[in-house]
């Protein structure tokens, strides 16, 4: 019974993923699955820092540098695949990166700068400093999406 009941489950999860009209990234180097999985990292990597800025989970110094360190981290990764050729479905990047390249760079340095800041406040145990950093980085992250990216999938 439990076979069944196995196979059929996979059955319909294969069905269901078959029927999904999200667009498969099939470019041989799969330029948007890295970076998007790059940016997942991302989130996931500032969630905790920011329920530490809105004071909905203790600041505790040694996980909150790792965090803001391993953010500084990821940070230089995903742009790499932002390349001339990376620019198809199921991309959400708009246009408008590669045609406006010198304000997508900047972009990209101005969140730099605020995760470089975060990292030196990150020890500090000044509550209101990292706050400030914290929502310095979120506002970099909304920049960039709202200017470069689309709400299409």
């Amino acid at each position: 019974m439990q076979k069944i009941f196995l196979l059929t489950l996979v059955t319909a999860a294969v069905l269901l993923s078959a029927c999904s009209d999200r667009v498969k990234d099939t470019h041989p180097q799969q330029l948007v699955n890295k970076r998007q999985a790059i940016f997942k990292k991302f989130t996931k990597t500032l969630e905790p820092m920011g329920l530490v800025a809105r004071d909905r989970q203790d600041y505790v110094k040694a996980d909150f540098v790792a965090s803001a360190r391993a953010l500084q981290e990821l940070s230089t990764q995903p742009w790499a695949y932002f390349t001339a050729d990376g620019n198809y479905p199921p991309t959400r990047a708009k246009p408008a990166v590669w045609s406006q390249a010198g304000e997508f760079q900047q972009a990209q340095d101005n969140y730099l700068a605020a995760i470089d800041t975060l990292v030196q406040v990150a020890g500090s145990a000044d509550l209101a400093a990292i706050r400030v950093s914290v929502e310095t980085v979120q506002k970099s992250c909304k920049s960039c999406h709202d200017q470069f990216r689309s709400d299409r999938q």
